[in-house]
This record gives structure tokens, C-alpha cells and sequence, in this order.
């Protein structure tokens, strides 16, 4: 037998928060609204809580467990973090995954449709209750009400990025975030345009003009409006194109409470 020093006792009594594995790629089958399954490649973190009388942990469970995950659902989500827990005899597991997720969308003249990519992230915790928070950023356009006023001709726009993150009781999916940013935004962002659309995105975005602020608050009524989600934090940060600088603004679950 090869002796276990990872498990021998520790006297110096500092309990340890998150001790694992991160920056591990590894492949994922991810539940797609439209097609059913998609198959994308994750960023993986796993940690557990280490006691105060462990030296270490077993790093090589963390990959082992891991490799009970099937498709990734909040089922088998939970199912990892319960075999964490087991193996490495913690009270408590984190899992997180970094994955780029892509949703498909029709240009809106001429009627071509193409991927784009949105960034997202699972990230799970279990002690005795089970949570999950999920974040999406998804690229939009924003146009500067301030730059058309004051413009004889034209106004600046960019490209801006919306950052949702939730907690739900039930399915949100990735592809409900991606619409409910779009439609804060004074345009969306497409994968593929052909002439006409650029025409129809542009005007539009003009006839729509926004800052990041009225962005951010257009997307907490949508939010707030949806039963299933329980938390959010929604942020828009445009990507300036005539200052040097971004613009951002972000607003959570709660505003509503606030003394107006």
C-alpha cells in the first residue's frame, strides 16, 4: 500500500475553502431548444471545502467524477457535486463550466440564418441544498440618444455586450436570455447580413437609440417579468467606439424594493 498523504492529519485547524481542480477542457452535450443537443467544449473548475484536520484532497476524484457527467442538466449537475461530496467526504462541492454556446438567428430581410457564439457559465454548489446560477453574454447594438439630438446627421453606435445571470426554480433557456438581450438593445447583433439587412439593422438601431442605461433597464422589466427566475443580475457594457472608453450599467433583483 502507498501511503496517503493527502489524508494525513493537519494540526494547523484552517479549514479551506475551494480546494481543487480548474482550467481542465473538457467535452459537454448541452440541452438546445432548437435542435435538442448540442455539443460544445468547457472550461471546468471543481472544488470541494476541506476540513480543518485534512491535509489535502484527492485531486484525481475531481476527474473521476467528472466522468459520470452525461448531458449537462441541473439533474446531472447536482449528481456530480453529490459523488464530490461522497469521494472526498466534504460537505460541500462547487462546479463551474465555461463553454461557448451557440444559437442560431435569421437575418431579418433577407431570411439567412448563421451561428453566432454567446459566452456562457454554469456554476453549481451543493451543502445540504442544491443552487445554480447561469450566466449568458450576449452581443448587441447600442445607438447614443445624446449623439442623435445633438447630430445634424448620424449618431454613434457600437456593439455593446449584455451579461444575464440568473438563478431559476425552472428551465431558462440560453436561447430565451439571448431574446430577452436583443430586445433591450436598440438593435441586435446578427451572424450573417446581406446588404438589405445592414439597411434594416442600421435604421433600426436609429429609430431605437439607447443608453447603456435604458439597455439595462429595458432587460430587468423582461426579467422581473419572468415567474421562473428567482435572481438576476443584468449588466450592459458598450464598447465606445468614438470615446476612450466603455459605458456600462448594471442593475439586480431588489430594485423594485427601493424607496422610489
Amino acid at each position: 500500500m502507498m501511503k496517503d498523504v493527502q489524508g494525513e492529519l493537519d494540526r494547523r485547524k484552517i479549514p479551506l475553502k475551494h480546494v481543487g481542480i480548474k482550467d481542465l477542457r473538457w467535452p459537454v452535450a448541452l440541452k438546445d431548444k432548437e435542435k435538442g443537443t448540442q455539443h460544445s467544449v468547457a472550461n471546468v473548475s471543481l472544488a470541494v471545502d476541506l476540513p480543518h484536520d485534512l491535509r489535502g484532497t484527492h485531486m484525481s476524484r475531481f476527474v473521476e467524477c467528472l466522468q459520470t457527467l452525461g448531458p449537462v442538466t441541473l439533474g446531472s449537475l447536482e449528481n456530480i457535486l453529490d459523488h464530490l461530496k461522497e469521494r472526498l467526504q466534504a460537505e460541500k462541492a462547487f462546479l463551474q463550466l465555461k463553454f461557448p454556446y451557440f444559437i442560431y438567428k435569421t437575418a431579418p430581410v433577407s431570411g439567412q440564418r448563421a451561428p453566432m457564439d454567446i459566452d456562457c457559465v454554469y456554476t453549481a454548489e451543493k451543502d445540504e441544498k442544491f443552487s445554480l446560477r447561469i450566466s449568458a453574454e450576449i452581443p448587441i447594438q447600442t445607438l447614443c440618444p445624446c449623439s442623435k439630438e445633438i447630430s445634424a446627421y448620424g449618431a454613434h453606435n457600437q456593439r455593446a455586450l449584455a451579461k444575464l445571470e440568473i438563478t431559476s426554480q425552472e428551465m431558462v433557456w440560453l436561447e430565451e436570455l439571448a431574446e430577452i438581450a436583443d430586445a433591450g438593445a436598440s438593435a441586435p447583433v446578427y451572424g450573417l447580413l446581406k446588404r438589405p439587412d445592414e439597411k434594416f439593422v442600421t435604421e433600426q438601431a436609429y429609430d431605437n437609440p439607447r443608453f447603456v442605461e435604458d439597455a439595462v433597464r429595458e432587460i430587468a422589466l423582461r426579467l422581473e417579468a419572468d415567474n421562473r427566475i428567482t435572481w438576476y443580475q443584468a449588466t450592459v457594457e458598450s464598447i465606445e467606439s468614438i470615446h476612450n472608453h466603455n459605458a456600462f450599467a448594471c442593475v439586480e433583483k431588489g430594485w423594485k424594493d427601493v424607496e422610489a
